[in-house]
């Protein structure tokens, strides 16, 4: 039964309120039409008694108290979907910018999804090559991950964020997509995005969703979520593998945090609602894979660290939420690296168990942790040089000094055109190793050295 209300409670900024509501429902969608005959939409966020509180999409500029006439709708918000949505682009709503107007939709779907029954969850295995080595050799995406990008204000992250989509891939898989979500992004980043992608000619491999910095933050709330909507229907109806990059989660969260606080909620650390950590988890834990199903999600929500504060409330709860994380380093940045991949903090927690013999290479484990270990070292001696000055040296650390500044020079600096296999990405690995002397490489065998070591021993 669709209900009809006349007139409003209350108007505040973007919220109504109606009164004397019957069998409404949290987050059911509902249609403004005004007296000059033009309709707006909105969500019930809040039921208390009789009183409903709407979020208007479009803003309440032009709404008074007794000229609209308010419509429950009976469902939430959902997105149409069909197998062509690929090669397309829609708002932040799901609503198609590209021109091409709507497809035929196949079905409809919540855009708040449905939870994943953890006893059919299959545990994350196997990787997706991105072709960057600082990514593929020591922190690598495992399908069905979730995997952030810590960044900075400034830094190149949107950079990264085109190279993954233009590189990334599946080995023998063909069914292979992207949804790439941006969230408050600028006019001139998101024409930034979208050139990138048809110039690179993988467009018609990428579902877009697109939230500009003017458009309201209601949509910005919704954005992920409609793409994650995509998403599973690409995965779990379709059965393709489906990576998700998410870019910027930060503007999404301070969407978050103004939204709640026109809701008159008590804020809890920075400002942000006190619900930040499920808020997130609600969208982070949309990834995965299951029992059955062919098709898999991977996420890659890319965040921008308040004055590079690591311990910031949404880099913070993002850590604890997902599987690791891959930050980008400024000083590294302010050098002319690319990418200006951190690697120390850098890590995938689930990359032991989807590399190595029948996934990557039997060695890859073995690489990733001498070059870590080597690469720790490297500081240790640089800390060391600022004190006594690099001639005052051991050899050992000279060495050292000379591995690391070949280890960030050809190792993670790589051009953004540059795509890199995961075995070439180990070979160089074994290079760079072979400035080193056999006894400081303790991470691996004898037998690897055999095999894989060139250097004099």
């Amino acid at each position: 039964m669709i209900f009809e209300y006349i007139g409003l409670e209350r108007i505040n900024g973007s919220l109504v309120v109606i009164d004397n509501v019957e069998n409404a429902g949290f987050d059911e969608l509902v249609e403004i039409r005004l007296d000059d005959g033009s309709v707006r939409h909105g969500r019930i966020i809040r039921i208390d008694g009789k009183l409903a509180t709407i979020q208007v999409f479009e803003g309440t500029s032009g709404i008074s108290g007794v000229n609209t006439r308010t419509r429950l709708t009976g469902k939430p918000l959902e997105l149409c979907l069909s197998p062509d949505i690929t090669g397309r682009v829609f708002d932040g709503l799901g609503r198609p910018i590209d021109g091409k107007g709507f497809s035929a939709a196949s079905c409809s779907r919540d855009i708040n999804g449905s939870a994943i029954n953890p006893v059919r969850r299959v545990y994350p295995r196997n990787f997706i090559e991105t072709g960057i080595s600082s990514i593929d050799g020591l922190a690598t995406l495992i399908r069905g991950q979730k995997l952030p990008i810590f960044s900075g204000s400034g830094m190149k992250h949107n950079e990264l964020a085109v190279q993954i989509v233009r590189q990334a891939s599946i080995a023998e898989s063909e069914d292979f997509a992207i949804v790439f979500a941006a969230m408050g992004v600028k006019n001139d980043v998101a024409d930034y995005f979208r050139r990138s992608f048809e110039e690179a000619g993988v467009m018609n491999k990428v579902v877009m969703f697109l939230n500009l910095s003017n458009d309201p933050i209601i949509e910005r709330i919704i954005t992920p979520r409609c793409a994650l909507t995509a998403a599973e229907y690409l995965a779990f109806e379709l059965q393709m593998n489906i990576l998700v990059i998410l870019t910027d989660i930060t503007s999404y969260a301070e969407a978050l945090r103004e939204f709640s606080s026109s809701k008159g909620e008590i804020p809890g650390r920075k400002g942000f609602p006190g619900y930040l950590y499920s808020d997130l988890a609600s969208i982070y834990e949309r990834a995965g894979i299951i029992e059955g199903c062919k098709g898999s999600v991977t996420q890659i929500p890319i965040l921008t660290m308040p004055n590079d504060d690591i311990t910031h409330p949404i880099a913070d709860l993002t850590g604890y939420i997902t599987e690791g994380q891959i930050v980008l380093d400024r000083a590294l940045d302010s050098t002319g690296v690319y990418p200006p991949v951190s690697i120390l903090p850098s890590l995938s927690r689930l990359m032991k168990d989807g590399v190595g013999e029948g996934y990557t290479r039997d060695d890859h484990s073995a690489v990733a942790n001498q070059l870590f270990s080597c690469y720790a070292r490297v500081l240790e001696a640089r800390s060391l040089a600022s004190v006594i000055g690099e001639d005052e040296l051991s050899p050992d650390d000279k060495l050292l000094m000379e591995f690391g500044r070949a280890f960030e020079q050809q190792f993670i600096n790589q051009g953004a055109e540059e795509r890199r296999t995961v075995t070439e990405t180990l070979d160089l690995g074994w290079r760079l190793l072979s400035v080193l002397p056999c006894r400081m490489l303790e991470r691996v065998s004898d037998a690897m050295l055999d095999e894989h070591y060139t250097g004099k021993g």
